[in-house]
């Protein structure tokens, strides 16, 4: 009996995008297209939970942003959108957990996954894109950009943006550019539009 065949390896996509272009919307309709997903931002979240990051904050800044053990996202937020500095010290600490989370995921991914999504809103500014199969960038106008935001209550839009590529750079260096100034189920058959380009073997093509 000739071995088993190897199943082959699942495509990694790394999902990005402007503030408020829609990564998230993106990312859920990947998931409800069959795909693997998971958000960085999400893990980050996971992360601020862990007991030895609240002490290591809580060493850097106070006690206060960590009360009872528990970090104070708030407080953290005014401290590090405040003095770049301190943003990138805790990028420092939490970039090389995103990435052991991510590969533990990864690694973990059931048998029969077609396809696996990864949001990064920094993927180019961190220069992840070498550890994924091929990126996908999510863009939309300025002006629908700052309309959601604002429908979001989502406050900083220039500060956030300000730490970002311009999106036009994203859509340069992505393999394949995702225009989402419609709806959500225009957004979706954008994407199931793509998904076969992300699952075929070889190169992707902008």
């Amino acid at each position: 009996m000739s071995p088993r065949a190897a199943a082959p390896p699942v495509p990694v996509i790394g999902l990005t995008g402007a503030v408020a272009a829609g990564k998230s919307e993106a990312l859920a309709a990947f998931e409800r297209l069959g795909a693997a997903t998971i958000s960085s931002d999400r893990v980050v979240h996971d992360l601020l939970a862990w007991p030895h990051v609240a002490e290591r904050l809580a060493e850097r800044w106070g006690s206060e942003v960590a009360p009872d053990g528990e970090v104070d996202r708030a407080k953290v937020g005014e401290i590090v959108f405040k003095r770049p500095e301190e943003l990138r010290w805790l990028e420092g600490v939490l970039h090389p957990l995103v990435g052991q989370s991510t590969a533990e995921w990864r690694a973990g991914l059931p048998p029969g996954t077609r396809l696996a999504v990864v949001e990064v809103p920094l993927l180019f500014e961190t220069e992840m894109e070498g550890v994924f199969d091929a990126t996908v960038a999510v863009v939309a106008s300025d002006e629908t950009r700052m309309q959601r935001a604002g429908e979001r209550g989502t406050e900083l839009f220039e500060g956030r943006s300000a730490r970002q590529l311009p999106q036009e750079e994203k859509a340069a260096r992505a393999d394949h550019v995702i225009s989402n100034d419609g709806t959500r189920e225009e957004l979706e058959q954008a994407i199931e539009r793509v998904i076969p380009d992300l699952v075929a073997p070889g190169p992707q093509a902008k």
